[in-house]
């Protein structure tokens, strides 16, 4: 294991290189807990989906045919998203980094309704309005979620 020297003692204990990357940041997590992460909030993730996808398209297998390709695509890139995010120790247990991951989230996350949406209805006026209207509710619901899960023990590698 390499070890990576901090000369400033703000920083915290040393850190170290791969193979122990998730070792970053004060509480890394297992691969189980961002699975489990990515699973619980696709389930409300397509949930939203779907309600917004019904109420902007009015037909209901258009909602069902995006929600269901989000699954597929959101879970794994929510697992990349919560891995990526890992790398970085700035305010591991702060709300503003609940925040800044649902902004980073919701960004990669609406460029794939968007392209989903425009690809099961042909229609980019669809596209764009579901893919704005879930930025809105899905900042919200995913800081909940990350809240929550921050008080979950379940899966830390303390």
């Amino acid at each position: 294991m390499v070890v990576i020297d901090n000369d400033a003692e703000s920083l915290g204990p040393p850190l170290t290189a791969a193979p122990a990357i998730g070792k970053i940041i004060g509480s890394p997590d297992s691969h189980g807990r961002s699975v489990a992460k990515a699973v619980t909030w696709r389930a409300i993730g397509t949930a939203d989906t779907f309600v917004w996808s019904l109420l902007i398209t009015h037909h209901p297998a258009h909602a069902g045919t995006i929600a269901s390709l989000e699954t597929f695509t959101k879970i794994l890139m929510f697992y990349v998203h919560e891995r990526l995010w890992r790398l970085f120790k700035w305010a591991p247990n702060a709300r503003v980094r609940s925040i800044a991951k649902a902004v980073s989230w919701r960004f990669v996350g609406g460029l794939d309704t968007a392209v989903l949406s425009f690809l099961v209805t042909g229609s980019l006026k669809y596209a764009v309005s579901i893919a704005g209207a879930e930025a809105i509710t899905k900042i919200g619901l995913y800081y909940v979620h990350e809240r929550v899960w921050r008080r979950v023990a379940w899966g830390r590698l303390d």
